[in-house]
């Protein structure tokens, strides 16, 4: 099993920027897929970036543009940048992972971060 630890979160003012990191463990072959997810009170659970077996990064609609993904293949962490925050990206952000390729996205994952609470206020 893999093991998360993210960081990086805490409160800034709209318009502002974060960028959170994920450290993964226990795993290090190339084909482990890691991926970024946002859960807000009263929604489901949002798979917001990640990255595909082609390298090429996959955003949701709601963070397209703002937000960019990145992982170090040599230390095995995963960044989520993000700039022009906006106070509806206020949430848990978790950090996935699985020891398989993903070919789609989102995916499913079956290890999980402890989570990281973003705010972002008005």
């Amino acid at each position: 099993e893999v093991h998360l630890v993210e960081s990086g979160g805490g409160s800034v003012q709209a318009g502002g920027s974060l960028r959170l990191s994920c450290e993964a463990s226990g795993y290090t072959s190339s084909s482990l897929c890691m991926g970024w997810f946002r859960q807000v009170p009263g929604k489901e659970r949002e798979g917001i970036a990640g990255i595909l077996r082609d390298g090429i990064p996959r955003y949701s609609d709601s963070v397209k543009g703002r937000f960019t993904i990145s992982k170090d293949n040599a230390k095995n962490i995963l960044y989520l940048q993000m700039n022009s925050l906006k106070p509806e990206d206020t949430g848990m952000y978790y950090c996935a992972a699985r020891t398989t390729e993903c070919l789609v996205w989102p995916s499913s994952f079956n290890s999980w971060g402890q989570g990281t609470q973003v705010t972002v206020s008005s």
